[in-house]
């Protein structure tokens, strides 16, 4: 019996939304895939704040730390906070300053046994160097949570800190520093440690030192780090202990270029630190497990520029040389804005790089003017760059040049599954509330009434303890949220992240056409009105 076109549709729906791909499969579910087209988990979900309809886009980029590359926090951010421990000790006794000789010199032999939590702090933050208070603000910068050191501070604390004077502080640098990269939460625990520890010991430590020194060394300490490479070298070693192995960005990859679209890397990270990386994220992987040197993951791009010093590299007046690199050597060539140039006697180094892969061109430097000329972009909104900085990666391309942006919050993985886990719960937390609110004006209104029954006051204590005990961080609660508030963090996501995920590879479950909409904006009077 014929079913008709409907029922035709329907099934194939029906397919599409049950089907899923087999365990035998070497390669991971993605939309292109037989088995892809499903409902997809909502971890993995793609979260849009402005229309993106990827038909329009001709070029998608990718940063590489932290986007493409997932450091894992227990290994990678431990190696960075034992590292920055060690330069404190070793590296940081300025002869000149002797506060600081005392300090460090008292601190020595409990300071090398200090250990990290690597789950304690949180980005968003707001690190106050002259108080050594840690805060969590609201979108409207006002101060919700605070710690000094890891003491907890209370409402009267935070008022007399933050709420007291007639101009209200921007909190922004050079008085605050903003913990806004995964990059800064070893040190921003660091600082905790060392605040407690100065204020726990008063004699052991010179009364010219401040918390503003302790943070600077702290900072100077980190970037000491960075620059001698101790990170990137116990990185390159092991890569499979420091960074998550996601098999889906090859296919991501081969399925945006398949699309028709040029794909691109721009990242800080050197020549080579980032073929190490990306030769062990998209390197075929052997029957051990594990990865083939070789530099094939050069076919999944068009064009791969290091060192680009984001992010100024977002600024089209960026005079910065843009030169070639020899990817079997990593030596730079000079380049006439993109275009080879010849060496005096030799062959043109661009023939030979195209010659041993395909159409990647690797670059060092340079700015995004380069990059559009090599990638042939007319405008700039048809490039979608996804990264995980919210102001290296995605305020200024969004800001300055009008790219289309997507931000990848890892965190954001555990939290919206908790949040559907307890959405029944939140459902009936939300009727309390407004239930609470209603109690709130019977007090107003007949504080006499209420004093005699006193049930109302208990039941607000029990819905006090209820909400308690639904925050998602011990210490800092939802990432995105500060009380009813959404937090500063969420408020800078909205603003400049077209699309938001957890993981770079959750582009691989979308169709590389989709049309990608926000959920209806609604003003306060509406949510009782309209069902959501």
């Amino acid at each position: 019996m014929d079913k008709g076109l409907g029922a035709g549709i329907g099934d194939i729906i029906s397919h599409f939304q049950n089907s899923s791909c087999s365990d035998g499969v070497q390669e991971p579910c993605i939309w292109a895939s037989p088995g892809g087209a499903r409902k997809i988990d909502i971890g993995k979900q793609i979260f849009c704040n402005r229309s993106l309809n990827m038909k329009n886009i001709v070029a998608v980029g990718f940063d590489m730390d932290y986007t493409l590359a997932q450091y894992k926090p227990e290994t990678f951010e431990s190696l960075a906070y034992d590292g920055t421990v060690r330069k404190l000790v070793y590296d940081l006794g300025y002869p000149e300053e002797v506060c600081l000789l005392i300090v460090y010199a008292c601190v020595i032999n409990n300071l090398l046994e200090w250990s990290f939590d690597w789950k304690y702090m949180v980005r968003g933050l707001v690190l106050d160097k002259k108080r050594g208070n840690i805060l969590k603000m609201d979108r409207h910068k006002y101060v919700k949570v605070a710690y000094h050191g890891f003491r907890e501070m209370s409402k009267e604390e935070k008022v007399e800190a933050y709420g007291n004077t007639l101009i209200r502080d921007a909190f922004d640098e050079p008085d605050y520093a903003l913990i806004d990269t995964l990059f800064s939460l070893a040190e921003a625990y660091l600082f905790a440690q060392l605040v407690d520890f100065m204020d726990n010991n008063p004699g052991k430590v010179s009364k010219s030192t401040d918390y503003v020194r302790m943070y600077k060394d702290v900072r100077a300490a980190v970037d000491l780090c960075h620059r001698d490479g101790t990170l990137k070298q116990m990185v390159a070693k092991d890569p499979k202990t420091y960074i998550n192995e996601d098999r889906s960005i090859v296919p991501m990859l081969k399925m945006l270029r398949e699309s028709g679209r040029s794909t691109f890397l721009v990242t800080n990270s050197l020549w080579d630190y980032t073929t190490i990386v990306m030769n062990f994220l998209c390197g075929s992987h052997t029957l051990d497990g594990g990865i083939t040197c070789n530099s094939d993951w050069l076919l999944y791009f068009d064009v791969v520029i290091t060192g680009s010093a984001k992010p100024g590299f977002f600024h089209e007046d960026n005079r910065a040389n843009l030169f070639q690199v020899e990817p079997e050597s990593g030596m730079l060539l000079n380049t006439d804005n993109g275009t080879p140039m010849p060496q005096v006697g030799d062959i043109s180094p661009g023939l030979l790089l195209k010659e041993k892969n395909g159409t990647c061109r690797i670059f060092q430097g340079g700015s995004v003017g380069h990059l559009h000329k090599l990638l042939s972009i007319e405008s700039s909104s048809q490039v979608l760059y996804v990264g995980d900085h919210i102001y290296g990666d995605i305020l200024r391309s969004k800001k300055v040049l009008g790219w289309r942006t997507m931000l990848v919050v890892p965190e954001l993985e555990r939290e919206v599954e908790l949040l559907w886990e307890l959405r029944d719960l939140r459902k009936k937390l939300h009727l309390l509330r407004n239930e609470r609110d209603l109690i709130e004006d019977q007090i107003h209104h007949l504080k006499w009434s209420l004093k005699s029954e006193g049930i109302d006051v208990d039941e607000q204590r029990k819905m006090c303890t209820r909400m308690d005990d639904l925050e998602f961080h011990k210490v800092w609660g939802q990432l995105m949220k500060t009380g009813y508030q959404n937090s500063r963090f969420a408020h800078q996501v909205e603003r400049f992240a077209c699309l938001y995920t957890s993981q770079v590879s959750n582009l691989s479950l979308y169709s590389p056409d989709k049309y990608y909409r926000p959920s209806e904006d609604f003003m306060p009077h509406e949510f009782d009105i309209i069902p959501l």
